[in-house]
């Protein structure tokens, strides 16, 4: 049999052919685990739901809506039905105002409009203060807990701000930025358009109602530690900060770049 003579067109008609399976191999791979990627987050999604409302046995995503809410976003509701009657919703909110930038949160309510639960989908807040909010505010101690809250009756602020929630020690303004969030899952899940609410504001001022030494993470804040936090002195100093949780104090130390050991 004649060799084949290596030409230019040979060479350059094989690479095309190698670079077209590839081509084709890798395009398939990517749509089977994309298909798994989206399967895998339609799971955690449901998960997510079914965590923090009533039982139900509809599909709230594929019932989801859009509520626009200030400065032009969107945020998106997922109703909850059992025998096609409404037992409550989840809310997916979120604030901008956290010290470390944006909080996502996934807020269930009942059909009586009671906060049923909450779960934080995303945060940056620091380990040991802010990062509390996953579950300080649902703990039955002080005036800690919002599970159950009747949301009807106005918006949840920190006791500083003449509100009645307890926020996290030396983390005041993780605390208002975490209610800002549920208060604008509730007026989502009632139909207002109102998302600013009494936490937003405060943290906006640079926390000039509730008193704070730091100032909003939207404006370079570079402290959360409260002027009258009897457990927190300057920043640019090692300090301690007793745990909130526990009376006798936990003994971790922060130091000035709010690194908690």
């Amino acid at each position: 049999m004649e060799k084949v003579k290596s030409t230019f067109p040979n060479i350059l008609l094989s690479l095309t052919v190698i670079c077209l399976v590839a081509g084709i191999a890798l395009s398939a791979a990517d749509k089977y685990t994309e298909d798994a990627i989206n399967a895998s987050k339609a799971a955690e999604l449901q998960n997510a739901i079914r965590n923090v409302t009533p039982e139900f046995d509809n599909n709230p995503a594929e019932e989801q809506y859009k509520v626009a809410v200030a400065e032009g976003d969107s945020i998106t509701v997922y109703p909850a039905k059992k025998g096609d009657k409404p037992v409550g919703c989840a809310v997916e909110s979120y604030t901008r105002n956290g010290f470390s930038g944006q909080i996502r949160v996934m807020v269930g309510f009942d059909a009586e409009g009671k906060l049923f639960n909450y779960s934080v989908l995303e945060h940056n807040e620091t380990p040991g203060l802010g990062s509390k909010m996953e579950e300080w505010f649902r703990r039955d101690k002080n005036r800690q807990n919002i599970i159950g809250r009747d949301m009807t009756k106005g918006k949840l602020k920190v006791a500083k701000d003449g509100g009645d929630v307890d926020a996290i020690t030396a983390a005041t303004i993780s605390s208002r930025a975490f209610l800002d969030a549920v208060n604008l899952a509730c007026a989502a899940f009632s139909g207002s358009t109102d998302a600013v609410s009494g936490a937003t504001g405060a943290a906006a001022d640079g926390d000039a109602t509730g008193g704070a030494s730091g100032t909003d993470a939207n404006s370079g804040a570079t402290d959360i530690h409260d002027s009258d936090d009897n457990d927190a002195t300057s920043p640019d100093e090692n300090i301690t900060v007793r745990d909130g949780d526990n009376n006798s104090g936990s003994g971790g130390t922060v130091n000035g770049n709010e690194n908690q050991e």
